[in-house]
């Protein structure tokens, strides 16, 4: 029994021309495309298909899940933000040199959700990233049985990935196995490939998330070497936003 044509397509990875072979067929009778004609547009539909594919590969591969556009941050609400340096990271100036980005800023500010559309950039930029936070990355690494399975997984988040984010360092305090892990990785990625980080504490308070680290401070000097640091003051957005939610409930309630 012969396969069908739009089955034979689709085994040979032309999904955009398998999926769409009818109305092609259609097209092409009615514009009278010649075999040139024809052959370019299978390109054309097929590219753009890819592209798409890839994509949607990078976006699930990032770990991004749902995060707010940079258009809905209220630049006003912070008394300090460099807001052309911010940008200037959004745009992905610092990837191309392999520099990192260091986020310093109190809860509620929005470091994160600025850190997520750093990556979202990236991906759509056709890079490979990776979003985890500090405690995720640190709990998989110190999982691995044997140093092979270790070793695999370190590549995971250095040599495979463009570009890693490693989000709320400082929130909880780590012995120094798990310092020495989060080295090697930044010791890996350092002047190759470019790192996201984003953390409530100054650099002067890090060795209180690795207090008793040999490493802790050739790991600070790793990561902010070639750094540019954003750092944002002010009061949480998020209590912000939940006291005037309180506020408006209070006011329902009079009525």
């Amino acid at each position: 029994m012969t396969t069908p044509l739009a089955d034979r397509l689709a085994s040979l990875g032309l999904h955009a021309t398998s999926q769409g072979l009818a109305d092609l067929i259609a097209r092409a009778t009615k514009a009278r495309w010649g075999a040139t004609e024809l052959l370019e547009h299978l390109a054309d539909e097929e590219q753009k298909e890819r592209g798409r594919r890839s994509l949607e590969r990078r976006l699930s591969r990032s770990r991004l899940g749902r995060f707010k556009p940079m258009a809905d941050y209220d630049w006003g609400w912070p008394k300090k933000i460099d807001r052309e340096a911010v940008e200037s990271a959004l745009r992905l100036d610092f990837l191309e040199r392999a520099r990192n980005v260091v986020i310093v800023a109190p809860q509620g500010l929005g470091k994160t959700m600025i850190a997520q559309n750093i990556a979202h950039q990236a991906v759509l930029k056709g890079h490979s990233a990776l979003f985890v936070t500090a405690s995720q990355l640190l709990l998989d690494l110190g999982a691995q049985d044997t140093s092979r399975a270790l070793d695999r997984r370190l590549r995971h988040y250095t040599s495979r990935t463009s570009l890693l984010v490693i989000d709320e360092m400082g929130y909880l305090a780590y012995d120094a196995r798990n310092a020495d892990l989060l080295f090697q990785v930044v010791a890996r990625r350092y002047e190759q490939r470019s790192l996201v980080m984003t953390t409530n504490l100054a650099f002067s308070d890090w060795p209180t998330i690795f207090p008793n680290a040999a490493c802790a401070t050739a790991l600070i000097d790793r990561v902010i070497h070639h750094a540019d640091v954003l750092a944002i003051e002010g009061e949480s957005y998020r209590r912000r936003e939940a006291e005037e939610a309180a506020t408006t409930r209070r006011a329902k309630s009079k009525r």
